[in-house]
Formats: structure tokens, sequence, C-alpha cells
């Protein structure tokens, strides 16, 4: 058997909201991370490009 049933009242009551708990969202943050690793990747591959080019014509 179910511990509520259909005459029992719920425990919350009303429309109180309640505070989430200021846990730090771990997938949240490694999207982030990804999306900066992914920038800083990016980056360094079109300095060293340029680079590369800039060293071959001069």
């Amino acid at each position: 058997m179910s511990p509520r049933t259909s005459g029992s009242p719920s425990r919350r009551r009303g429309a109180t909201p309640h505070r989430r708990s200021r846990r730090i969202d771990w997938a949240v943050f490694d999207r982030w991370l990804d999306r900066l690793v992914i920038l800083a990747v990016l980056t360094a591959l079109v300095v060293g490009g340029l680079a590369l080019i800039l060293s071959l014509i001069l």
C-alpha cells in the first residue's frame, strides 16, 4: 500500500515557493567549460595558421 492515500492531506499546502539549495549545477558548468575550451582551441588554431601563413609569405 502506498504511504499517501487519497484521504490523507498532502504535506505542501498553498502556493508557497520553496527555495532551491544553492548548489553548483555541474552539468551547466561542464557545458560552459566545454564551450570555453572549444573557443580557446579555435583561437589557437586561427592564430597559429595566420602565423604560419605570414612566416611563409615574408
